[in-house]
């Protein structure tokens, strides 16, 4: 089977590639390879390549700029979407696009199910509802929802607290945000698997359980220090969300019902702390 990857650049995108099943060829292309907010550029390479499969991990996510570049946030989380299922149609490949937490408002206070009503809070959220509509006009097309990725390596929450548990006396972290965080390779796992197993429609996928970010910087520092990754802990504090205003809202609770695709995959994702763990010791190995 050939396989298109956009994104490859990151974090997603790179977690894909190297998950690639045997038997697969896979074509990555990032940023500079493929402009995916180029309808005809995307269209000729599509057409020319002829993929039986297209895994989206292509994304605009600076979540707080967005709202001064509203034009490039639903270029590229939009319209982009749209040009991909435009061309997956044209030549019979299945769409695999991923999406976001950020399409609900947070206002729930049970994990949100996959037919949940949209109600995006920012440019962000807004552009991925977009990307979801517009991935609908592939037949068969998959839509998989996950939060708050990471991986060892790119720009994520984990590596950041771990620069500032280096750099600080002390962190701050707001506390009143609840979620559950994502290993980049888990996710690309169970993409892999969806795609093979042909499944459509809309999933989520994160890892296990729930955390504040701050209970998700509180393991960070106590996981890292366990494996000589920190050689000091400093305090960790803390704060509502109306101490550290942002551009943009964040939905205040956005846990996803996974058990649909617990179903269609035949296991359920460890516990975000286990990949926490897991990726830590990577990072401390192999930099």
């Amino acid at each position: 089977m050939k396989a298109l990857i956009t994104g490859a650049g990151g974090q997603l995108g790179r977690a894909l590639i190297a998950s690639t099943p045997a038997g697969v060829d896979a074509i990555a292309v990032d940023r500079a390879s493929l402009d995916v907010s180029d309808g005809a550029a995307v269209a000729a390479l599509v057409t020319a390549q002829r993929p039986q499969l297209i895994l989206n991990s292509a994304a605009y996510t600076a979540v707080d700029r967005a709202e001064s570049e509203v034009a490039q946030a639903m270029a590229i989380n939009g319209e982009a979407v749209g040009h991909l299922a435009d061309a997956a149609r044209a030549v019979g490949a299945r769409l695999v696009h991923v999406s976001t937490d950020f399409v609900f408002d947070g206002m729930a206070s049970t994990p949100y199910p996959v037919n949940a009503a949209y109600a995006p809070l920012s440019v962000y959220g807004r552009s991925k509802m977009e990307g979801e509509i517009a991935a609908r006009r592939a037949p068969d097309a998959l839509i998989v929802r996950t939060a708050w990725v990471y991986a060892a390596q790119g720009h994520n929450f984990v590596r950041t607290m771990l620069r500032l548990m280096r750099e600080r006396d002390e962190v701050k972290v707001v506390c009143d945000q609840i979620g559950t965080p994502s290993h980049a390779g888990g996710i690309a796992r169970a993409l892999w698997e969806l795609a093979s197993a042909g499944v459509s429609g809309t999933l989520h996928y994160t890892d296990s359980g729930v955390a504040s970010w701050y209970d998700f910087a509180v393991a960070i520092q106590e996981e890292a220090l366990a494996i000589g990754l920190l050689d000091r802990a400093v305090p960790v504090h803390p704060i509502p969300s109306s101490a550290f205003p942002t551009p943009a809202r964040r939905p205040s609770f956005s846990v996803l019902d996974k058990e649909a695709t617990w179903a269609a995959l035949g296991w359920r994702a460890p516990h975000w702390r286990v990949n926490l763990r897991s990726m830590l010791k990577d990072l401390r190995d192999h930099g």
